[in-house]
């Protein structure tokens, strides 16, 4: 049985939300599950990709970049946005910073029992902070990132898309 284009997220379905949303700068701490998205990325020359060696300093990067009239996007997963919790109330509400948070739902599934806490506590975690979020598994959901940059410009905060699909679309 082959598994419809829409069924998964497609990397270049991802960079394309992107790069619709006049996104000039690319902060994150790449990780294994994402490898071909980095790799669209980094051959794009229209975008500036800044890598973090920890998830806290995305936020104040982020911020910077943002107050000094570029557009970034956060790039993060769910464990390093909960590690981040004091930077994203300092440096992203703090100072009212329209950025999106991509953030990569590791340990979510829509069906079962889910078996990873990171998962349990991610939503929680948004909630406790007032951020919106929007869900994003496949090409399909994929306007929903649009939908999130235009709420950042909108109320000049952060706000989340939570990519569900984090294991299967990236990986082609």
């Amino acid at each position: 049985m082959t598994q419809s284009h829409d069924a998964t997220l497609s990397p270049e379905t991802v960079l394309g939300e992107i790069k619709k949303n006049g996104v000039t700068h690319i902060v994150w701490l790449p990780d294994s599950e994402t490898n071909w998205l980095y790799l669209l990325i980094k051959a794009d020359p229209s975008l500036c990709l800044i890598t973090v060696s920890r998830e806290g300093l995305a936020f104040s990067t982020a911020a910077g970049l943002s107050v000094g009239g570029k557009t970034p996007v956060i790039l993060i997963q769910n464990t390093g946005l909960m590690e981040s919790g004091d930077s994203l109330r300092g440096w992203g509400l703090g100072l009212n910073i329209p950025v999106v948070l991509m953030v990569g739902y590791r340990g979510w599934t829509r069906h079962g029992v889910t078996q990873d806490t990171a998962a349990v506590y991610t939503e929680r975690f948004l909630n406790a902070f007032g951020i919106s979020y929007y869900l994003v598994e496949n090409n399909a959901d994929a306007p929903r990132i649009s939908v999130a940059f235009e709420e950042a410009r909108k109320m000049q905060r952060p706000v989340a898309v939570l990519v569900g699909d984090e294991y299967h679309g990236f990986n082609r």
